[in-house]
């Protein structure tokens, strides 16, 4: 029989992170609040997206409306990185990053959980910024699964690939 295996990965899907960014614009727009303090939210970039508003508070409270359209979407709040608010003349500009792959660092740590708390003949290899697993029996996959949805972990992981 062969090996079952699967690809961990650290990915976002783009199109829901721009349906989250658009339901935000339209929230921050309509929103009592936030009137008369000139709050934007808006892609800078393939992965950067950049808040501006006209206080500090403000600017906080838009990237806890973005960050909550995020979760709706089933976007982990590890895979987006929002910066410190920066002034900039009379407004305050904030730059969120989107983090994707998994570091190499991150992948020695990954690897090393698993062959560490894993079970007994799990291999795991780093293939550039995915780590495949595989084994013998599928439910020792499973069970890595498991293991590593419970790990705390500074990367967003997604399963893929599981044959």
């Amino acid at each position: 029989m062969a090996d079952s295996s699967f690809d961990v990965v650290s990915k976002v899907d783009r199109q829901e992170v721009d349906n989250a960014l658009n339901q935000a614009a339209k929230e921050l727009s309509t929103r009592f609040d936030f009137r008369g303090t000139d709050t934007t939210i808006a892609w800078k970039g393939d992965e950067v997206i950049e808040l501006v508003s006209s206080t500090e508070e403000r600017l906080k409270a838009a990237v806890d409306v973005f960050k909550e359209k995020l979760v709706r979407r089933d976007i982990s709040m590890k895979a987006f990185d929002a910066g410190d608010p920066q002034p900039s003349g009379k407004t305050f500009r904030l730059t969120g990053t989107l983090k994707q792959g998994i570091s190499t660092e991150e992948a020695k740590k990954i690897t090393k959980l698993i062959r560490d708390e894993g079970p007994k003949g799990v291999k795991a290899q780093i293939q550039g910024d995915e780590i495949r697993v595989s084994s013998k029996k599928r439910d020792d996959l499973q069970a890595v699964q498991a293991l590593l949805r419970g790990a705390d972990l500074d990367v967003a992981l997604q399963f893929v690939n599981y044959r």
